[in-house]
């Protein structure tokens, strides 16, 4: 029920996501869901790639600063407040959400997001009590 994502840390230069992203291509490694927070010298692109162990060792062996994290992948009712619904069901379970992206569904009436928690068992319960869809890793290398 875990997906794999990785964090790479990028320099904020000129054609460093031009040289992680070319690295993917070459290697026939396809990004499911991507995020990027930075700052004025760094960043960290995290990703959901469909080969992650290949992700990882073509990164590290060009001489990237990566690491890899377990994070949960939901779904929710494509609506205003569907989000929130989902928050509040881990609020309810005193789960923190340490922070989390969208990326794009195959469906017209679900959303997908990751998140990263404090706690993934934790969470995966809470959310599963509430019916909302835990993909698995082989569904999302597998779009």
């Amino acid at each position: 029920m875990l997906v794999k994502q990785i964090s790479i840390f990028v320099e904020n230069k000129p054609g460093r996501l031009c040289s992680v992203t070319k690295l993917l291509k070459e290697n026939d490694i396809d990004i499911r869901a991507l995020s990027i927070a930075d700052t004025k010298d760094f960043g960290i692109l995290r990703i959901i790639v469909n080969k992650p162990e290949l992700a990882s060792n073509v990164l590290k062996n060009a001489g990237c600063t990566i690491s890899v994290t377990n994070v949960i992948a939901i779904g929710i009712d494509d609506k205003p407040g569907g989000l929130a619904e989902a928050m509040e069901c881990l609020y309810a379970a005193n789960i923190s959400v340490e922070y989390m992206y969208a990326f794009i569904s195959k469906s017209e009436n679900e959303a997908y997001v990751i998140m990263r928690v404090e706690n993934n068992d934790k969470a995966i319960e809470a959310l599963k009590e509430h019916n909302y869809t835990i993909l698995s890793d082989k569904d999302i290398y597998e779009m």
